[in-house]
């Protein structure tokens, strides 16, 4: 434990000397809600309930493209320690050989975080308001926080075996991309049948359902089991396999 906060410390101090990824992360979910608000918002609302607030609606999946998004420097962190040689380094040390991996996910965690207040205050500029409760808030942060550790422990396959900068990262597109084909934006009911099929039977879409229930204060219904369930799977494939690939490639060395 000791050895994960120290090298914790060590690449938050990297993030703090670099502020310029937190807000390069933030600024395509900022772009791309309020080209959504402010461009696609009222012909979007003609087809949607009265009386809804768009901002709150696709909150949801701006969160969760934040999350997308800056999982790719988490990646891309990972595999300059390996190219470097660091990882080789800290193999021949007595430390924890995974402390150097939790290292960077706690790292993720937390500028994921700081990133998604910049977006909630960009949110409440736009005219966002919620009827959530303390307790709802509470679980709204556990949900995103568990996303974007499921998101990480990919992004840490994808810096393990990466033969280049770019391919560290460009796993990360499509995770931007997917709230896309989701209830994020849109309600599923417009879109054509199979890809009205996608977007229902997919991660992204219970986890903004429940998150949009949440914020909302409304009742919580299924979704937030279904969610918390993909959240949990992808979370511990993730885990399992990048502790494979980690542990394989020290046994190389």
């Amino acid at each position: 434990m000791k050895t994960t906060l120290i090298l914790f410390g060590r690449t938050m101090k990297h993030i703090f000397r670099s502020p310029d990824t937190i807000i390069t992360v933030a600024i395509m979910p900022i772009a791309i809600m309020l080209m959504f608000v402010y461009v696609f918002g009222g012909a979007v609302k003609a087809n949607m309930a009265e009386g809804v607030n768009y901002v709150n609606y696709q909150l949801p999946g701006i969160l969760l493209m934040t999350v997308g998004s800056a999982v790719a420097y988490t990646a891309f962190r990972l595999f300059s320690d390996v190219q470097k040689g660091i990882c080789d380094r800290f193999h021949s040390m007595p430390i924890s050989r995974i402390a150097l991996l939790w290292a960077h996910v706690l790292t993720s965690l937390v500028s994921i975080a700081i990133t998604f207040v910049i977006i909630f205050l960009v949110a409440l500029l736009m005219g966002f308001r919620s009827e959530a409760g303390f307790v709802s808030w509470l679980a709204i942060a556990g949900i995103l926080m568990l996303f974007a550790l499921a998101l990480t422990w990919l992004a840490v396959i994808a810096g393990l075996v990466a033969k280049t900068m770019e391919g560290a990262t460009a796993f990360s597109y499509p995770l931007i991309f997917l709230p896309m084909l989701s209830s994020a934006f849109v309600p599923t009911d417009t879109m054509p049948a199979l890809v009205r099929a996608f977007a229902e039977n997919q991660p992204v879409s219970p986890i903004v359902d429940a998150l949009r229930n949440l914020l909302s204060g409304n009742a919580i219904g299924s979704e937030i089991y279904v969610a918390l369930a993909w959240c949990v799977c992808i979370a511990a494939a993730a885990y399992a396999v990048a502790m494979f690939v980690y542990r394989r490639r020290a046994t190389k060395r």
